[in-house]
């Protein structure tokens, strides 16, 4: 079975970790620091702060800036259901904005339709490792005065304009085993505010200045040691896993595009290819059925938009492209573990089904 995701995990990694158990320190220290440092030197910023999680990254952002209940927080109905609970977590209120139909992300310009007095903040979501128009996105927050944070979960190492995500913002990634690099589990936040940064690490302790000194209420979403060896491993491996990742995306491009709509990716962007996600119009669950039982681990992300998702249930709203979308997209394998036969796999067996 080629599957849809998976790490790159060696003896590197594996040499780091055991450098943190034969050490005797595992909570949060010394590697977290280091790895706080390599990541924000990576993204070009002056602050990283490690977290537990990618959506506890998204949590304390919002926190950190002040945002809660009587605030409204637009963001997109197509992502993972993280950038919704964040919101929700902090007491806000999600307003979603509808998506473009090419790239898959926010619109800016239907955003910008929705801003309102009770508006705090913007999330776009850099979807796919396809970042968003932040051209557009930090011109919006800057003229209404909105928080932007960034979720870049998915887009390690995206650009737009030759600047990486994470730097226009509060930038908000993930390490899950899924993504561009791992730590395992875990999380970043990015910025250039010194008093944000400073904010973030005390809420991330909870709410501890010094020790046993608590000056406000806080939670435990450190990361550790273990998590931040294996996150520096990665880190230096990243561009190496970018560069596969696209050069993977362009032989699915050439050999898949006069039979189904491949990836647009603006010309302002590096796309960094978390999933390589095609849009089929027609039998698109049939295809997905014919690809598993042949061996090939494709997967549908997002089957389902934030909106009607059962616990939140606003079936009231209506967003027409992110709907379409999540009825016509399919990720294939992209990441660095195939090799050029699971490629040639990959693609024929996507030709032969639709033919």
């Amino acid at each position: 079975m080629i599957e849809i995701s998976g790490p790159l995990l060696d003896e590197e990694e594996k040499s780091a970790v055991l450098g943190v158990l034969n050490s005797g320190r595992l909570a949060q220290g010394t590697v977290v620091q280091e790895f706080e440092e390599a990541f924000a030197a990576y993204c070009g910023v002056k602050h990283a702060v490690a977290t537990s999680s990618g959506t506890t990254a998204l949590h304390l952002a919002l926190l950190a800036h002040g945002i809660g209940p009587g605030d409204e927080v637009i963001t997109t109905p197509f992502t993972f259901i993280a950038t919704l609970n964040a919101i929700m977590y902090v007491g806000a209120t999600p307003v979603l904005a509808d998506i473009d139909p090419r790239t898959f992300n926010l619109d800016p310009v239907k955003v910008e339709k929705l801003i309102g007095r009770h508006t705090r903040a913007i999330i776009p979501v850099h979807l796919f490792g396809l970042p968003a128009d932040m051209e557009s996105f930090s011109e919006l927050a800057g003229s209404h005065g909105l928080v932007l944070i960034e979720d870049a979960c998915q887009a390690h190492g995206a650009q737009w304009n030759k600047q990486t995500v994470g730097s226009f913002g509060t930038g908000c990634f993930s390490f899950y085993p899924t993504k561009n690099m791992t730590s395992g589990e875990g999380g970043m936040i990015t910025t250039n505010e010194d008093n944000l940064a400073e904010h973030l690490r005390l809420l991330r302790n909870h709410g501890m200045k010094s020790k046993y000194d608590y000056v406000e209420l806080g939670f435990n979403f450190r990361m550790s040691d273990i998590h931040a060896a294996i996150g520096l491993s990665q880190l230096s491996k990243l561009e190496t896993f970018i560069n596969i990742r696209q050069k993977n995306a362009a032989f699915l491009s050439e050999r898949l595009r006069d039979v189904v709509e491949c990836p647009f990716i603006p010309p302002a962007a590096r796309h960094v290819f978390n999933q390589y996600t095609i849009k089929i119009n027609t039998n698109r669950n049939q295809l997905l059925e014919s690809l598993l039982a042949s061996g090939v681990g494709a997967a549908v992300y997002y089957p389902v938009p934030l909106h009607h998702h059962r616990f939140w249930n606003k079936n009231d709203l209506q967003y027409p492209v992110a709907e379409a979308a999540c009825q016509s997209v399919l990720s294939l394998p992209v990441h660095p573990r195939l090799d050029q036969s699971d490629l040639e796999l990959i693609t024929r067996q996507v030709r032969d089904i639709l033919a």
